[in-house]
């Protein structure tokens, strides 16, 4: 897992694995079996706070005049493309805040996955994104990569929209949900908070969070 710094331009996508002491913590608190749904529901948009700080480090910079209090000086502005948010329901849902205190001008998508309980595979039944969604950077989010079927699924869609500038960013990742949606978009970027064992015969992270829907909304 690399982090390029030489600022090439590559058509292949990076995998960034996040080692920042407070992503790792907290992750630490979400496994816990006992940690409630409002702390983990908490603790999910911080950690989605968190990583967007390296998955927007690449944003584009430009020169502007300002006047502070004290005399006019050159300053920094993001330029360059808008940027759009697209939650993987439903649990994509609980990152979406945390990312929008980090970037509040972007627009936010929703893309509608289920997963078959017994082939494992996604289906789609929603989608509404921007109307200009090909012509921003868009970050797809959901808190767990565990085949890779819903990313992948999700990616095929947002690129038939027209767009070029993908990344998509998660909480937990299997290694093989990893190797799947490498193969399938070698161009887009991943940024992962911590990458786990192994999947079980259900397709669950090992030892993951349990199932992240349930625990941000309560539902089991």
């Amino acid at each position: 897992m690399s982090r390029p710094r030489d600022g090439k331009v590559s058509t292949l996508g990076k995998v960034v694995v996040m080692d920042h002491p407070l992503i790792q913590h907290k992750i630490g608190i979400m496994r816990r079996k006992e940690t409630s749904s409002k702390d983990f529901r908490e603790l999910i948009g911080e950690v989605a706070s968190l990583m967007t700080y390296e998955a927007t480090r690449d944003l584009e910079l430009e020169d502007i005049e300002i006047e502070t209090p004290i005399c006019k000086c050159t300053a920094k502005q993001i330029c360059g493309k808008k940027m759009a948010i697209v939650p993987i329901l439903r649990a994509g849902i609980g990152m979406v805040d945390g990312m929008l205190a980090m970037i509040p001008a972007a627009r936010v998508g929703h893309i509608g996955m289920y997963r078959d309980e017994e082939t494992f595979e996604p289906h789609e039944y929603f989608c509404k994104l921007p109307a200009d969604v090909k012509d921003r950077q868009v970050i797809i989010v959901d808190p767990m990569l565990a085949t890779g079927g819903s990313a992948i699924a999700a990616i095929d869609l947002i690129k038939k929209r027209g767009v070029k500038d993908i990344k998509f960013l998660c909480t937990i990742a299997a290694p093989e949900g990893i190797e799947a949606l490498t193969k399938a978009h070698p161009d887009v970027d991943i940024y992962i908070g911590c990458v786990d064992e192994c999947m079980n015969e259900n397709c669950y992270i090992v030892p993951g969070l349990g199932d992240a829907g349930d625990r941000i909304f309560g539902t089991k």
